[in-house]
Order: structure tokens, then sequence, then C-alpha cells
């Protein structure tokens, strides 16, 4: 929904889950851990990746089935199948459900939402929707795939972001790796592994400033767009 009146518009971010799991597990996994407080400053819309899972899933006896991958990638994950349409259909999500503001993503989502923005602005990927301006990354990395590297990190990321990061999180180096390309990131530390986090005083006073930013910048650029349209009628 957009601004009606002087009502504030949220910032609307797709939300891309982990591997072998859901956008229904997503959804569970970030209201159940977020305080109403951060929820109630973004509008999420949750999204299933494109394929069936082919394999076991972590989240077998925790979370009901069914679940779902974005792409498949061999051991040393260098190497990727799927890839191009699982681009493709995140932007069709986006046209069909957006405009977005922002990506949220979590594990294998997150390694997504942090590489497309700059695979939308080398005009690889994204090319139908307007550009990504927000990022909330959980438990992320940077892809190792030479292809996909030389493109989604060819300069800095721009986005305003934040990052969770976990201390007994396996992806703690690789995602220390992704911080370190990004302009300007708030960093969230959390005592836990790869999870999506609760927040603790500190931390909840960190999201809240940061959600007070984007929507800072979410209502002004809205303002803009608005003057812009009504001198050119």
């Amino acid at each position: 929904m957009g601004s009606e009146g002087c009502n504030p518009r949220k910032p609307r971010f797709l939300c891309l889950h982990g591997f072998r799991t859901s956008g229904e597990i997503l959804r569970k996994q970030v209201t159940t851990k977020w305080p109403q407080s951060v929820l109630d400053k973004l509008d999420l819309v949750y999204v299933d990746a494109p394929f069936p899972c082919q394999g076991k899933s972590e989240v077998e006896g925790i979370f009901d089935p069914p679940y779902y991958e974005w792409f498949q990638f061999n051991k040393e994950f260098t190497e990727h199948q799927n890839f191009d349409e699982c681009l493709a259909y995140i932007e069709d999500c986006m046209v069909k459900h957006g405009p977005f503001d922002g990506l949220l993503g979590f594990s294998q989502g997150a390694i997504l939402s942090a590489a497309l923005p700059g695979l939308q602005e080398k005009g690889v990927a994204l090319t139908k929707v307007p550009k990504i301006k927000f990022l909330i990354i959980v438990g992320g990395a940077k892809f190792k795939n030479q292809s996909v590297t030389e493109k989604a990190y060819a300069s800095p990321i721009q986005c305003t972001s934040v990052h969770f990061l976990g201390e007994q999180d396996f992806l703690k180096p690789y995602g220390t790796e992704l911080i370190e390309s990004c302009v300007d990131p708030l960093v969230i530390h959390h005592p836990k592994g790869h999870t999506i986090p609760r927040f603790d005083d500190k931390t909840l006073e960190e999201m809240h400033r940061f959600l007070d930013r984007l929507h800072k910048e979410v209502n002004t650029s809205h303002t803009e767009q608005e003057v812009s349209s009504q001198k050119a009628s």
C-alpha cells in the first residue's frame, strides 16, 4: 500500500528465505523473534523460492513442508544451476507484488539479496523494477562463483543496509567479508548461530534508529515524487 494523504508509507521489502525452507517458514521465524515495534515499521512480503527442494531440509521436524530452494550449487559453492532462472523469478515477484524499496534475506536468501543491487546496477538482473535502496541481511555472505562476483561486487554496495552477524554462525567470516563490501553498513551482533536472532535492549534501539532512517528516506522520496507530479500536471 502507498501512503494516503498524510499517512507515512512503510518501507516495503521482498523477503527471501533460506535454503530448503519457505516463505511461510521465514515469516514464522521473523514474527516470532522480532517484536511488534519492529514489525509495525516494515511492510514485509514473503515468497517461496522457484524450485522444490532437491534433498533433505535441515528444518525437517521443526517446520512443516513444503520446502524450496533458490538455485542449486556444488560443494565448493563455485558453480550454480538455475541461477538465471532464479533472477528472472525474483524480478517477476517484484513486478507482481511491488514496487519494493528493499530486500530482506536469510542465509541463501541473504546471499542473493546482497548480490542483487550490484547485478541490478550492471544491468544483468532486475531491469524491470525500481532500484533496490535498502537491505536487511541475516546470516549473509558473498557469492564465490566468479561470473557472479565480478558483477555483483564490482563496486561497493551503496544500499542503506543492516547486517545481523552471529558469534556462533558458521558463515560469520563470510558475512564479515560481505560487510566490508558495503558502504556505511549497520552491523548488529548477536550471540547465537545461523538463525534469525532476537533483540536485546541495545540492538533493538539500533534497529529502531535504522528503521527511522528508512522511514525518513522513503517518505521524503514519496513527497518529492508527489510535488514533481503536481508540477507536471
